[in-house]
C-alpha cells in the first residue's frame, strides 16, 4: 500500500466481500479504529480525524517461504536469548490466525517444540465479548510454556487475551515475537517481547 487512498480502496474492498472490522485490520496489519476510519472516509461527505497508526505491508516476505524461513529463524534467535535471561524452556509455539501461524509454525520446527494456534475473535455483530480460541486440531497449551507469535502488534489486545487465557488454564506465557511491533514496547501482559522492527512515533 503506497497511500491513504489505495488503504481506503482495499479496506472498501474487503468489507464488499464480507470481512468485519477486525478481519480488515488483520489483512491490513492496522488498528481496528483506523480500518473504522478508512471505511467512514470513503464517504466523500464525512470528514474525521485521522488515528495515530501505521499500515504495514510485509507481503515480499510472506509470498517467499524462504524469505519466512528466515524471518522465523531471526526471530527463534531473538527468542532464544530472551528465554536465556530468565532462564526458561519453551515447551510450545503459538501462532495467532491467520498471519502469525506460518511463522510460528517454522518457529517450532526450528526449536523442536510442540505447535498451537489461536484463532482471534473476529468481532461478528452481537459477539461484542467474545474472546479468540485454542484450536483442538493443535497440541493442548494446558499447563505448558509458550511462546506467543504473530506478524504484527499493533495495539496489543489480541496477545494480551492470549496471555490472559494461557494463565487461566495453568499455561505459561514466557515470551512474545512478532515481525512488527508498532506498540514500541519491551513486554506486554508482562510477557517479555521480540520484535525485527519497532516503530517510534515522533510527533
Amino acid at each position: 500500500m503506497k497511500n491513504i487512498e489505495e488503504l481506503i480502496l482495499k479496506a472498501v474492498e474487503l468489507q464488499s466481500n464480507g470481512l468485519v472490522t477486525g478481519q480488515i485490520a488483520n489483512e491490513l496489519n492496522v488498528s481496528r479504529e483506523t480500518v473504522t476510519w478508512l471505511l467512514t472516509r470513503s464517504k466523500k461527505d464525512v470528514v474525521a480525524p485521522a488515528p495515530k497508526d501505521i499500515s504495514v505491508t510485509w507481503n515480499s516476505v510472506g509470498q517467499s517461504s524462504y524469505r519466512l524461513r528466515c524471518i522465523s529463524q531471526a526471530l527463534c534467535d531473538m527468542v532464544i536469548e530472551s528465554l536465556e535471561r530468565t532462564q526458561q524452556d519453551a515447551d510450545l509455539v503459538i501462532g495467532i490466525g491467520l498471519s502469525g501461524i506460518p511463522i510460528a509454525t517454522m518457529m517450532a520446527e526450528e526449536l523442536e517444540i510442540d505447535f498451537a494456534i489461536f484463532h482471534d475473535y473476529d468481532d461478528q455483530k452481537g459477539k461484542a465479548n467474545q474472546r479468540g480460541i485454542f484450536s483442538r486440531n493443535f497440541a493442548d497449551v494446558e499447563g505448558k510454556k509458550c511462546i506467543i507469535v504473530d506478524d504484527v502488534v499493533s495495539s496489543g489486545a489480541t496477545v494480551t487475551d492470549v496471555a490472559e487465557q494461557l494463565r487461566e488454564v495453568g499455561a505459561t506465557p514466557i515470551a512474545v515475537a512478532v515481525i512488527v511491533d508498532k506498540m514500541n514496547a519491551d513486554m506486554i501482559a508482562n510477557v517479555p517481547m521480540s520484535s525485527l522492527v519497532r516503530i517510534t512515533r515522533v510527533d
